[in-house]
């Protein structure tokens, strides 16, 4: 439990240096999906960064002030829903197991929390994600304006806890980096078992079904994401949902799926043939994604921008589209060209990276806070590099391009010395994937 400790303290040693007061940060709920069944229940990530706690109905409060405190709230012991539901600490062992100064049953939060906020100077809290949870917030701020008369103060302004989080949580320590190995390695797994039972004939949906597959039998929760299974030209729908096309010989499978470890996501990309071998178009279109993709990595690097990966892969895909004449060169320009005027976008229309962490698509601004500039790299940041091309049909564009959809995606995480791809694991180049499917 030492680093949700650790992180419990930071926060609130940022929260004194900002003048004190007391930070409120609720876990996610039960929701219902039909009659009397729950969703399969997802913690908050917020919440699980400073606990490590996984139960539902709870709530974090830190007391920043000349006595700080951490206290929790979470369910009762109670014996015969545990015979139904599993095993709770209760408030008492909660406290010893998850290392909080004081807890509380959550029953008791009404009454407790409006004494604890109370003279506080400020209140920090994620307002806007949880509108049940606002309203609550809101309900105890009343009450205590109510007591104004009396000499009771209410906090007089609130700040953001996950914007201070957020900052946190883009530094990866090395237990997470550790726990996001095992995450993107388990993932690699599955998209290699995936191109093994690939073949023509099979559907989207059993293809996700082995990818899920390996995920569960490896030890993670749940996909980290829904999974994108995309046969011949959904591939060039960028979030397409797997359903039942049918894999076809000569066409191209895109899989984007990864698993979440431990509280943490991966997030891999690969493309292959059907039948295991690429025609030559296809090679032609994969050649250049995966050039410009390795040239996104070596511009991961501490002290480079965020934004240094996509730059470093719309130069080579601009190339490749001139190359191919995907773009006509007399029209477009040089490839310095149409990256100048985006004219890239008509084939790649997103940008190359995200932050990746506990969320697939990770907190945390792209922009210095405050400032215009880009985000500048620094060992323990974690990002994608995802370069892709999408063909669709039209009449300018060559037909042997056609439905061609490709996106090559890999985790790093940056280092002092460049970037770390840690799915390194999933086959990549033509001659890695060709080999794995003949092997199947």
């Amino acid at each position: 439990m030492q680093p949700y400790h650790a992180r419990r303290a930071q926060l609130i040693e940022r929260m004194r240096a900002n003048g004190g007061g007391v930070a409120v940060i609720p876990t996610a709920t039960e929701v219902m999906r039909n009659n009397d069944v729950e969703y399969p229940f997802r913690h908050d990530s917020y919440f699980h960064y400073l606990s490590g706690i996984t139960e539902p109905d709870a709530v974090i409060v830190l007391v920043a002030g000349a006595r700080s405190r951490a206290i929790l709230f979470c369910r009762d012991k109670d014996p015969e829903r545990e015979i139904w539901h599993g095993f709770r600490h209760g408030p008492e062992g909660a406290r010893g197991h998850y290392g909080f100064d004081e807890a509380f049953a959550i029953s008791a939060l009404d009454d407790v929390l409006p004494t604890l906020l109370a003279e506080a100077p400020a209140l920090y809290a994620g307002m806007g994600r949880d509108a049940a949870f606002d309203d609550r917030l809101h309900g105890w701020l009343h009450g205590l304006r109510r007591g104004a008369r009396a000499g009771v103060r209410v906090p007089s302004v609130t700040h953001d806890v996950n914007m201070i989080m957020d900052e946190m949580r883009l530094l990866k320590s090395g237990d997470e980096l550790g726990v996001m190995r095992r995450a993107a390695a388990i993932s690699a797994e599955a998209h290699l078992r995936a191109m093994r039972a690939t073949r023509p004939g099979l559907a989207e949906y059993q293809i996700e079904a082995e990818l899920i597959y390996e995920f569960h039998r490896q030890g993670a929760a749940a996909p980290a994401y829904p999974s994108i299974v995309a046969a011949g030209a959904n591939a060039c729908v960028l979030h397409h949902n797997p359903g039942r096309t049918r894999l076809r010989d000569g066409e191209l499978l895109l899989i984007d799926a990864g698993c979440e470890y431990d509280g943490y996501a991966s997030d891999i990309t690969r493309t292959f043939p059907a039948n295991g071998v690429f025609s030559p178009a296809q090679r032609e279109i994969y050649d250049i994604v995966l050039e410009a993709q390795l040239a996104a990595i070596a511009a991961v690097r501490a002290g480079a921008h965020v934004m240094s990966p996509h730059e470093a892969a719309v130069r080579v895909l601009a190339q490749g589209m001139l190359d191919t004449g995907l773009l006509k060169g007399d029209q477009a320009g040089s490839a310095d060209d149409v990256v100048a005027g985006g004219g890239y976008r008509r084939f790649f229309m997103c940008r190359t990276s995200h932050w990746l962490g506990m969320d697939v698509h990770d907190v945390g601004g792209y922009r210095e806070p405050g400032r215009e500039a880009w985000r500048v790299l620094r060992p323990g940041m974690t990002l994608t590099v995802e370069p892709g091309l999408y063909i669709r049909p039209a009449p300018d564009v060559p037909e042997r391009y056609w439905n061609i959809g490709v996106r090559i995606e890999d985790d790093v995480a940056v280092t002092p010395s460049g970037g770390e791809v840690m799915s390194a694991g999933a086959p990549k180049s033509v001659d890695e994937i060709e080999a794995a499917m003949r092997g199947r």
